[in-house]
């Protein structure tokens, strides 16, 4: 593997690099999919157990990648595990999936996500703007999102060591609203449990199992993030013992919030109400405290979702840097700023691509697309945890083998399978999106020379 990750200072530890995988969990899904997953389900129990499962499913992954970022710790994640572990072709279309879905589509979820929120809470704004004839409300949306994304491109290409800090509080800052909202909403008195009850049942036969398997996939992309800090592993002091508690300490906190906040949503709102809504924060909050606390709670969780597109922004550019330093990707993106000791050109690049996915498509069908994409990689390469211990008799060894990559691989293949069954056409392109990786790959191999990997 090259060397050149040197280059990029070990300046993060157990704190910060714990906040990255929350921040990077923690965002658009969780705040934006429950209403949507119960329009299918349509049974809130099922709803909350597929929740669960997608827990264990995180977890199983978390200790996979733990071993794998202890004993390979540089930066670029999946793409740096694969291209080492088997073959530059896989960890290239890891790499090319995290350019063109990985990272830059979360992105895009989580601007337009707080684009619904905010514009939930000042609803006058995108009326204002359709009256006037100047822009649509849907455009407003977009816009709002787009001046996000700007925002934090802006943040992060100064340098990680202020892109962390600002990591930091806007983490902090989100894990208390959501310990406001659990603990405001469950001592108000004002749900009901009994809607639990309420709803009705899930197609029978295959069309169930359907429904399940795609709600299970939107699920994973709320979780996805799991591994978020084996993509920062060139900046971690200490990675061999820092790097696997950061994933599995982010992924248990962010699998306690998850089901918390569930519960907390059907518990404040009728599940035949629920249904299809995107802001549902903002709708619990309002049935629990009136019209006031839904404005300012969508407010609240609009501004909560900075940190997961802020993780994202940080992240992301480190996998295009990696391809780039072996060869395999835009000579360019491989620059670091001299000021500003990061991968610049490759930060913008992401930025681009993500105001692209903004103007395009609708948040479902984005979501979709995304996670049936990002749903292949994970599952080679926690397999190849399998080839690490033969050839790392003395590396570092988590708990679990090999049962958590056995429930990873086998849960991972089948919601795919029944996602593409439910969702043909967006899982083709995300299909075709990894097949247009092979060529990309011979040609940047052509251009660029041997690979250095």
């Amino acid at each position: 593997m090259s060397t050149t990750d040197e280059k990029l200072p070990r300046k993060l530890g157990l704190f910060p690099a714990t906040n990255i995988v929350v921040a990077n969990m923690v965002g658009a899904g969780i705040f934006t999919t429950s209403g949507l997953i119960l329009a299918g389900l349509n049974n809130p129990v099922l709803m909350l157990g597929l929740w669960a499962i997608g827990g264990v499913i995180a977890i199983c992954g978390a200790l996979s990648y733990g071993e794998l970022g202890a004993v390979i710790p540089g930066a670029g994640g999946e793409y740096l595990f694969l291209s080492k572990l088997y073959n530059p072709l896989f960890g290239f279309l890891s790499g090319w999936v995290s350019f063109m879905v990985g990272f830059s589509a979360p992105i895009a979820a989580s601007a337009l996500g707080f684009s619904e929120y905010f514009c939930r809470a000042v609803p006058g704004l995108s009326v204002m703007m359709d009256k006037t004839g100047i822009i649509h409300p849907v455009l407003t949306q977009k816009l709002i999102a787009i001046c996000i994304i700007l925002i934090f491109t802006f943040i992060h290409y100064r340098g990680i060591k202020q892109g962390a800090r600002i990591q930091n509080v806007l983490t902090i800052l989100k894990i208390t609203l959501i310990v406001i909202l659990l603990v405001a909403g469950f001592t108000s008195g004002k749900g009901d449990m009994s809607n639990f009850s309420k709803g009705g049942n899930l197609a029978p036969g295959l069309a169930g199992w359907k429904t399940m398997g795609l709600s299970l996939m939107w699920i994973m992309f709320a979780y996805s993030g799991w591994n978020a800090s084996t993509y920062l592993g060139a900046e971690i002091k200490n990675p061999s013992k820092i790097l696997p508690r950061s994933l599995l300490y982010g992924t248990g906190i962010v699998i306690l919030l998850y089901l918390g906040l569930n519960v907390l949503y059907v518990y404040s709102i009728d599940p035949n109400k629920m249904k299809g809504v995107i802001s549902v924060g903002g709708l619990a909050m309002g049935n629990l405290f009136g019209r006031s606390a839904d404005i300012i709670s969508s407010m609240l969780i609009a501004f909560a979702l900075f940190s997961s597109l802020s993780a994202f922004i940080i992240i992301g550019p480190r996998v295009y840097y990696s391809m780039a330093k072996d060869g395999l990707f835009f000579k360019s993106v491989a620059k670091i700023h001299e000021k500003y000791q990061v991968p610049s050109n490759s930060i913008l690049l992401q930025c681009v691509i993500a105001v692209v996915l903004v103007l395009s498509g609708t948040f479902e069908q984005v979501l979709t697309y995304m996670g049936f994409a990002l749903g292949i990689f994970p599952i080679l390469t926690v397999f190849s945890v399998i080839k690490l211990r033969k050839e790392n008799p003395g590396g570092v060894r988590l708990p679990g083998y090999p049962v958590t990559q056995i429930i990873y691989i086998t849960t991972g293949l089948l919601i795919l399978v029944l996602a593409y069954l439910e969702r043909p056409m967006e899982s083709s392109i995300a299909t075709l999106t990894v097949i247009a990786g092979i060529p990309a790959y011979y040609i940047f191999k052509k251009v660029n020379g041997p690979s250095k990997v």
